[in-house]
């Protein structure tokens, strides 16, 4: 009985220790993108400043230029990276939500209680799916391609959704916040981080195919490509 507690406890804290890791990794990654171009920023502005200025006059100016920068950078990617990165913002501002929010009803400060209707609880991975399917169709019916593009946030709000309670989907038992559901929060940050790579890993690749096209290596691509391309760089 004392091994097998022990072996629970043991397993419980290497879960903890896995979740943890994870998290730490995605915040990790997503502070050194920002906080490079910040620097960069900070860096040009405290060169170009005056001599009575310094490194912290300038970082509200060098705050202010990381922000256009990635306003900028958004507007001028193609599309399929504006799309996945649509689809990450909705996944992580939908799991970053709900885990507050649950974890606010648990500890009884949350002004909003569970859903229930008529006596039934209502978990948060029913209105995921429905937002799931709603938007997804909603984006094979139309033609629109920006809006398509914005259809890429629900989808993501509902996937979040959907895998915050993974962990009660695969084990069909209300296992949120035991140490199985733990599950769930492996997967939304593994499928975080999958997101991110896939938008590093294409602009990387279009980068490449870019470079190829100019020196001559490969073929160009045709006139449709090479328009929007040019549009994009405009």
């Amino acid at each position: 009985m004392v091994r097998a507690r022990a072996r629970t406890r043991w397993q419980w804290k290497r879960s903890e220790r896995i979740t943890a890791g994870l998290a730490a990794a995605s915040l990790a990654s997503a502070g050194t993108v920002l906080g490079g171009q910040f620097a960069r920023m900070l860096s040009r502005r405290a060169a170009d400043a005056d001599d009575s200025e310094g490194v912290v006059e300038a970082a509200p100016a060098a705050a202010l230029d990381t922000v256009g920068v990635a306003v900028e950078g958004y507007s001028a990617a193609p599309r399929s990276e504006t799309v996945l990165f649509n689809l990450l913002s909705g996944f992580l501002g939908a799991f970053a939500f709900i885990r507050l929010s649950t974890f606010g009803i648990r500890s009884g400060w949350w002004p909003f209680g569970n859903t229930t209707i008529r006596g039934t609880h209502i978990h948060h991975f029913v209105p995921g799916i429905l937002i799931s399917f709603a938007s997804g169709t909603t984006a094979l019916l139309t033609d629109n391609d920006s809006l398509e593009d914005k259809l890429a946030i629900p989808m993501g709000v509902g996937m979040g959704l959907t895998f915050d309670e993974a962990a009660l989907l695969l084990d069909l038992r209300d296992v949120y916040w035991t140490r199985q559901g733990l599950l769930s929060v492996q997967l939304s940050l593994g499928v975080s981080a999958i997101l991110g790579s896939a938008i590093l890993g294409m602009r990387m690749l279009q980068r490449g195919e870019q470079h190829q096209e100019e020196v001559g290596a490969i073929p160009v691509g045709h006139p449709g490509q090479m328009v929007l391309r040019q549009n994009r760089r405009n």
